[in-house]
């Protein structure tokens, strides 16, 4: 080795997006005159400048370059000691390149920031907005969350509640907002409240974000059921007030003949009615073309009655076959719901929905397939003796081969409404994803199975009681 190096200071500190300098000195201890070249390695490298970048030294003379460490203000200068080194890299002997290390430790800065997707959310008993949280800093994030508004008019459901995040990544904290009271009639009411990011030590975060509370039943409904009632109430005082009085007279005719005031000649007199025998006779032939007629007349109406035929159901596999024979080699699934009180929708196919948002409750779902060798699901609806406010499985899962009809839940009147259902395709080996729109709220994020990581089935809907599904998608 025909170098001597050293680093001054070995160790330094620098603050993200401010710059500290170190010097390398160095002496040529050979013989012959040498040419060296310098690179930063390291973490740090691509935030190091090297000045200058070659220096040429005579034997036994020193020289010294300055490396200036720069690391910018972002995620990606994590906090902590860097080692770092230098390469120095001799023209003369390339073959006895040297690198010399130190260390350089980054300071740690926070940095975060929160935002409600959406700001503004509206509903009858529930609001689902999301917190997002970024951690624009370059060490790990720990942090709560809460909520808050002003009359404690609201309360919160926050999952999770608190969250670690380490630099440079987001996480989203859901959040559902109940009022404490409903508005049963009038115009809707904005809810002001606030997310709260706390951090030990620190001032908390505040988000702010309004939920719009709408009446359960508009205000014209209640004026009409108000002037309906009140019409209802004055009908029935009229009709008390004004009711006809009948009286019948035949008590007093009868009485009147009773006491005999008419005379012998003129008092009417009682006959027995004459035997059917005693009766003239019709006219020949009337009473036999009277009876032709109308037994004719009669069994001409009887036949011609017409048999009504009953058009054969579309169900959702007569829907996946049509598919089937359009795209022999595809994967394909065709679904319908049974809404209470309307019957089953029209089959919907591969991502389309079936039911309607906003409208109507989902008590049983029709689904076939055709290219997944075959089909299993399992409902789970609403549940009037839980203790938790969860609903439960209706009936053991159902399997149907490609081709072939697959039915949950109940068509029935009193059928309970469903929360959901499970759902796996090609013997739990295949990928299916669906989404539903739940009564009183939106269209739920896409669920997809993960077969080659165990969860042969998806879910879609919720668990909540309250919470039926009332449209849905599926895609295979």
């Amino acid at each position: 080795m025909s170098l001597w190096t050293s680093l001054e200071p070995a160790s330094a500190t620098v603050d993200p997006g401010g710059s500290t300098t170190v010097r390398l000195r160095l002496r040529n201890t050979g013989d012959v005159v040498d040419e060296y070249r310098f690179e930063a390695v390291g973490s740090l490298a691509p935030w190091t400048a090297v000045e200058p970048q070659t220096l040429r030294l005579y034997p036994g003379t020193t020289g010294s370059v300055e490396l200036t460490f720069a690391p910018p203000r972002t995620p990606d200068a994590t906090a902590g000691p860097h080692p770092y080194g230098v390469r120095i890299t001799p023209t003369e002997h390339p073959e006895a390149t040297t690198v010399p290390e130190g260390n350089v430790t980054v300071t740690p800065f926070t940095e975060v920031r929160a935002e409600l997707v959406p700001p503004t959310v509206k509903g009858r008993f529930r609001g689902r907005p999301k917190l997002a949280v970024d951690n624009l800093g370059n060490t790990r994030l720990t942090a709560s969350v809460s909520g808050s508004d002003n009359g404690d008019q609201l309360s919160y459901e926050i999952r999770p509640s608190n969250v670690q995040i380490e630099p440079g990544r987001a996480a989203f904290v859901k959040t559902v907002l109940k009022p404490r009271q409903i508005i049963w009639f009038g115009a809707k009411e904005s809810r002001p409240y606030a997310l709260n990011v706390q951090r030990s030590g620190v001032t908390p975060l505040k988000t702010e974000g309004t939920y719009v509370q709408r009446g359960f039943l508009p205000r014209w409904l209640a004026t009409f059921l108000g002037l309906f009632l009140a019409l209802a109430i004055a009908f029935v005082m009229l009709w008390i007030s004004y009711k006809p009085q009948v009286r019948t007279a035949a008590t007093e005719k009868v009485a009147a003949a009773d006491v005999g005031t008419l005379p012998p000649s003129a008092a009417p007199s009682l006959k027995a009615p004459e035997s059917p025998a005693a009766q003239p006779s019709s006219p020949e032939g009337q009473s036999s073309a009277g009876a032709g007629d109308g037994g004719g007349g009669g069994g001409g109406g009887g036949g011609a009655k017409d048999k009504e035929t009953k058009a054969p159901e579309t169900t959702a596999a007569t829907a996946v076959k049509q598919l089937a024979a359009q795209d022999p080699g595809g994967r394909h699934v065709c679904y319908r719901a049974f809404v209470a009180g309307d019957g089953w929708t029209k089959a919907a196919c591969d991502g389309q929905p079936a039911g309607t948002p906003g409208k109507g409750t989902i008590t049983a779902v029709n689904i076939a397939v055709a290219g997944t060798k075959g089909v299993t699901n399992r409902a789970f609806v609403y549940n009037p003796d839980s203790t938790d406010g969860s609903g439960k499985y209706f009936d053991p899962f159902e399997t149907a081969a490609d081709g072939s009809d697959n039915y949950v839940g109940s068509t029935k009147k009193d059928a309970p409404h469903m929360l959901g259902f499970s759902i796996s395709v090609d013997g739990g080996k295949g990928n299916v994803c669906d989404t539903t729109y739940i009564h009183d709220g939106d269209w739920l994020n896409l669920e997809c199975d993960q077969p080659d990581a165990g969860y042969p089935f998806t879910y879609a809907g919720t668990h909540d009681n309250n919470e039926w599904i009332q449209a849905f998608t599926i895609t295979v």
